[in-house]
C-alpha cells in the first residue's frame, strides 16, 4: 500500500483528487499536495518534478501516534478515520480534527515524548527511531499548520 497525505478545502474536493490526477500521475503541486520531506526509510519522495510524497506510514498509525503520544488517549480509544471515497483502485480518508489539532498545537516536548513512546514499540530500534519519528511528527506538524493556514483539511490517498 502507498499513502499520500494532501490538503483540500473540503471533502468534495478531496474526493475528486484521485480522478483529477488520472491513472498516470499522482503528483500535485505543493499548493495542492504537501511534501513532508524525506524521513529515512519511513518515507520516500518520488522523482516527480512536483515533489509529491509517498509514505509507508498508514494514516491509522499517524492518528495513533498523535493521540496516544501527544494526547495520552489509550490505543483502543483512537477513533477510526473518516472515509471520503472507497473505490476498487483507491480510497481517500480524512484525518479528523481530533487528530490534526493536537498535532498542530503540540510543543517540542510533546513531540519528543510521542516519538520516544512510539520508538519503544517492539519492532523499532530505539533512539535512532525516536529521532526519525520526532522528525516525521515535526514535518507533519508543519504540514498540518500550512494546510490550516490555507483553509485546508488533511486527507490521505491510499492505493495498492
Amino acid at each position: 500500500m502507498t499513502y499520500k497525505y494532501f490538503g483540500a478545502p473540503d471533502r468534495a474536493t478531496a474526493a475528486r483528487v484521485p480522478t483529477a490526477l488520472g491513472p498516470g500521475g499522482l503528483g500535485l503541486d505543493a499548493g495542492e499536495l504537501g511534501s513532508l520531506g524525506r524521513l529515512g526509510d519511513l518515507m520516500e519522495t518520488s522523482g516527480s518534478p512536483n515533489g509529491h510524497l509517498s509514505t509507508k506510514i498508514k494514516p491509522e498509525t499517524m492518528s495513533a501516534m498523535v493521540l496516544t503520544g501527544i494526547q495520552g488517549v489509550p490505543l483502543h480509544q483512537v477513533p477510526p478515520l473518516e472515509l471520503v471515497v472507497l473505490h476498487p483502485d483507491y480510497a481517500v480518508v480524512q484525518l479528523p480534527p481530533t487528530v490534526v489539532e493536537p498535532l498542530r498545537k503540540a510543543d517540542e516536548t510533546e513531540l519528543g515524548a510521542a516519538a520516544f513512546i512510539w520508538s519503544t514499540v517492539p519492532d523499532r530500534r530505539g533512539p535512532r527511531d525516536a529521532f526519525v519519528i520526532y522528525s516525521m511528527l515535526h514535518e507533519w506538524q508543519d504540514f498540518a499548520n500550512r494546510l490550516h493556514d490555507a483553509g485546508h483539511q488533511l486527507y490521505c490517498l491510499v492505493w495498492p
